[in-house]
């Protein structure tokens, strides 16, 4: 089973607050199914129910990394902001933890003529390129890399639309996975109890707001990430 794959323990979900839901005046009928009850006027989430998502999310990372699939995982809510550049870089995957650019992915031809104009700056930095110019252009053009660097530092690698985005905050980050839907790109993402899950194609019902949750859940990606990388790897070597 899934579960048994990436050691989902429902102890250690509970201790890191996946179970805890919004107040009963903010839910969306939708997640009605997820739920085990309440408490202070707070919605609980099942965590079996929250195990047996995840799981299935986890799984389709994995099987995607496999199979040499791109995931973007996006989630720019300042406190896990650092959390996702930290978890994306130590496993290699793209990442979007600054503000959703409106037509990432819907207007992507636009944003990767910006991409490659970002590649392009950093490697004729990086080569002694701009030496040429006076000194106040090249403070202009540092100043723009700088800027482009905030924006698409996570993403500077993707030459094409990813196969799927993995969303840490819907409410903060909905219109990734609206764009996404729109391009056929597969949507794995964390539903509190105030989100539509119809809206994802993997929704994993869990809180979205406590630190501790984040971190567990980047966890479990990042082990999801590593074992399609070493199945990848066993199938090369055959």
């Amino acid at each position: 089973m899934a579960k048994d794959l990436f050691n989902l323990n429902i102890q250690e979900m509970e201790k890191a607050g996946l179970h805890h839901g919004h107040r009963v005046s903010k839910l969306h009928p939708r997640m009605k199914p997820y739920l085990s009850g309440i408490k202070d006027s707070v919605h609980t989430i099942d965590l079996t129910k929250t195990a047996e998502k995840l799981a299935e999310a986890l799984k389709v990372v994995s099987d995607f990394v496999a199979e040499g699939k791109v995931i973007v995982l996006v989630g720019t809510k300042i406190p896990i902001k650092n959390l996702v550049k930290e978890t994306a870089d130590a496993v290699g995957v793209a990442y979007i933890n600054e503000r959703w650019l409106g037509g990432t992915f819907t207007n992507f031809e636009t944003i990767l003529k910006r991409i490659n104009h970002f590649r392009d700056l950093k490697k004729q930095k990086e080569i002694g390129g701009l030496e040429k110019y006076t000194k106040k252009e090249k403070m202009k053009i540092d100043k723009e890399i700088k800027a482009l660097e905030i924006k698409f530092e996570g993403v500077k690698n993707l030459t094409k639309l990813p196969d799927a985005v993995f969303v840490l905050d819907m409410n903060k980050d909905g219109l990734a996975a609206s764009e996404s839907r729109k391009k056929g790109i597969k949507v794995i993402a964390i539903c509190d109890t105030n989100i539509d899950p119809n809206r994802v194609d993997y929704p994993v019902p869990a809180n979205d707001d406590a630190i501790s949750a984040a971190k567990y859940v980047l966890g479990k990606f990042a082990e999801a990430v590593g074992a399609g990388k070493e199945t990848a790897e066993a199938v090369n070597k055959k």
